[in-house]
């Protein structure tokens, strides 16, 4: 028979190894944490929607990057675009409050994702914002 501690003890680790996705990610967020699920890297950014709108216009405009597609519903905004070598690109920000955005990057197509491009992108964005 198993003691309460030794219970406790495993479901600690599965909570450890499993992990509470929104608890980690939550404890880092706006930190230069990101979170991977899918395809997307996501990251918070402490700065409002339209000023990490436009950094991410003028990242596309600068890189070379054609605007294929753009839909937004007031609160999050989808840009589709296309990167010199022909690899998919899509951006989604949207509001998390008056002062922070959240941006999702997924670069490449379906099971061929480009983890590290999405996270160049990211970083353009940083730098931008600290200026």
């Amino acid at each position: 028979m198993l003691k309460k501690g030794t219970v406790l003890f495993i479901v600690s680790c599965f909570w450890i190894f499993a992990g509470c996705v929104a608890v980690v990610v939550g404890a880092g967020a706006g930190v230069g944490t990101y979170t991977y699920v899918k395809g997307e890297l996501k990251r918070d950014y402490n700065a409002n929607y339209a000023a990490t709108m436009k950094v991410c216009l003028d990242i596309l405009h600068d890189l070379g990057q054609p605007i294929l597609e753009r839909s937004t519903d007031g609160e999050e905004t989808t840009i589709k675009t296309e990167r010199k070598d022909g690899t998919p690109q899509t951006i989604i920000l949207a509001i998390s409050n008056a002062e922070w955005t959240e941006v999702s990057v997924r670069t490449g197509a379906v099971g061929f994702w480009k983890k590290d491009v999405s996270q160049q992108f990211h970083e353009f964005i940083a730098e931008r914002l600290k200026k």
